[in-house]
């Protein structure tokens, strides 16, 4: 067992984002695109028999994190003998499947991921599920299919070295969807003018609305990102923020116009940095996590053109694995006032919590797992709660560090379990290779 290290340099928290909400999450972070909501009475203790509501087995392997919407359960899956991907509508309150339908046929090009791991997305009028061989497909909540198209077919094959994932965006009745790839063929795949692109479309018809086009100086497996956009305002500016790369931009919701630039992370252009981490906002900065144990970057919010050679764009900079700030694959979480941020690579699992001005942890928690961490962490009821891949969920106090708990929610074999808890009227959502529970008080 490795030692516990939790170092408490501050108890001061602050206020959660305005806005929050407590009933559904309809992405993949949640209603605040954090990680974060208000819910209260949560358990601290549960387990594969103590409060769960309900359970129900899932098809196959998915990292896609549950969405909900009112009674609405909305899950991605995969099934690996059959070569199936599907969307899946269960009930909120039993559990009891409402439906489901076939979007495409495949499983995985890789051993590292499969074709079901992006996150569907619902605004409640319409849930989207998205899947890494392309295939984009929304429906009404009763389960219509309203469209269906492949990103591929339509604009190009993909160029990635691994099975593609970003999970789609509805924001204001636009969805939002980031390709971010290499520019030559990679594994026979792609071509040899490849182009980056962030994509927006209406969710009700799927008609395209505009397409950017965008450029980065990074070279091979570095241009290729796993992340996933996030809405964002600042001074009455709405923004659509995107990273990977080497670089982190802002654009236009209405048309996809860059509105700025920073970067980089990788000043040296080494080529094998491919960026899964999403972007994360809280207190005026914007969170940019390098890869593989590189820093973590806070970019001021309100820049305006390219600030890349600015250092004062920088509100501080993380020291990488020196001062155990760091995130290879996680998205960090901002949640009551701070970020909290997962290193979940090497032999010892680091959860930080991150002073958002100063970018110095106030504590740090290794928690004591030989699996790794590829979810992301989850706040709520002042809990941070994170699953490793062999299935096990732990639960630490947010002021403190301190693990409260920790069940294995996997089963026999289950490995590579990297799906992030979801919160929603007043249960937690948690998504196994195996199974869909629903755990509440």
């Amino acid at each position: 067992m490795y030692m516990t290290k939790i170092m408490l340099l501050g108890a001061a928290l602050g206020l959660s984002l305005a806005g929050a909400q407590a009933g559904d999450w309809g992405n993949w972070r949640g209603p605040n695109y954090d990680g974060s909501t208000d819910a209260k009475d949560l358990p601290t203790k549960f387990s594969k028999t103590e409060n769960v509501r309900w359970s129900v087995k899932m098809d196959g392997p998915s990292a896609a994190t549950p969405v909900i919407w009112g009674d609405n359960v909305f899950v991605s899956s995969s099934n690996q003998e059959k070569e199936r991907l599907t969307a899946n509508c269960y009930d909120r309150k039993t559990g009891a499947l409402k439906w489901s339908h076939q979007v495409a046929k495949g499983f995985r090009q890789d051993n590292r991921s499969n074709y079901a791991s992006p996150s569907p997305v619902t605004d409640g009028q319409v849930v989207t599920f998205f899947y890494g061989g392309g295939e984009l497909a929304t429906f009404n909540m009763d389960g219509d299919k309203l469209w269906a198209l492949n990103l591929q077919k339509k604009h190009g094959e993909f160029a990635f070295l691994w099975t593609f994932s970003t999970s789609p965006l509805i924001h204001d009745g636009v969805l939002y969807m980031q390709v971010l790839q290499r520019d030559t063929k990679v594994s026979g795949r792609g071509s040899d003018d490849n182009r980056s692109y962030l994509l927006a479309l209406d969710p009700k018809t799927g008609k395209q609305l505009w397409k950017h086009y965008r450029p980065a100086k990074a070279r091979s497996e570095s241009l290729e990102a796993f992340s996933t956009p996030m809405p964002f305002s600042h001074n009455g500016r709405d923004e659509i923020v995107i990273v990977g790369g080497d670089c982190l931009t802002g654009h236009d919701p209405k048309t996809g116009k860059e509105l700025w630039r920073w970067g980089t992370w990788n000043p040296s252009r080494i080529g094998h940095w491919r960026l899964v981490p999403s972007p994360v906002a809280g207190k005026g900065v914007l969170l940019a996590c390098g890869p593989k144990g590189a820093p973590v970057f806070a970019i001021k919010a309100g820049a305006k053109g390219d600030v890349s050679e600015d250092k004062s764009s920088i509100a501080w900079q993380s020291e990488g694995r020196r001062d155990q700030v760091t995130s290879d694959v996680s998205t960090p979480l901002f949640y009551q006032g701070n970020f909290y941020v997962l290193y979940g690579e090497g032999r010892d699992k680091i959860l930080s919590c991150v002073d958002p001005k100063s970018g110095k942890a106030k504590w740090a928690t290794d928690l004591e797992s030989r699996s790794l961490f590829r979810g992301s962490p989850t706040g709520a009821d002042g809990k941070l709660y994170v699953q490793n891949h062999a299935g096990t969920v732990h639960v630490i106090d947010a002021k403190s560090g301190k693990v409260l708990h920790k069940t294995n929610m996997g089963e026999p074999g289950d490995d590579q379990t990297r799906a992030t808890i979801a919160v929603a009227h007043g249960n937690l959502f948690i998504r196994t290779n195996s199974r869909l529970y629903c755990i509440g008080s």
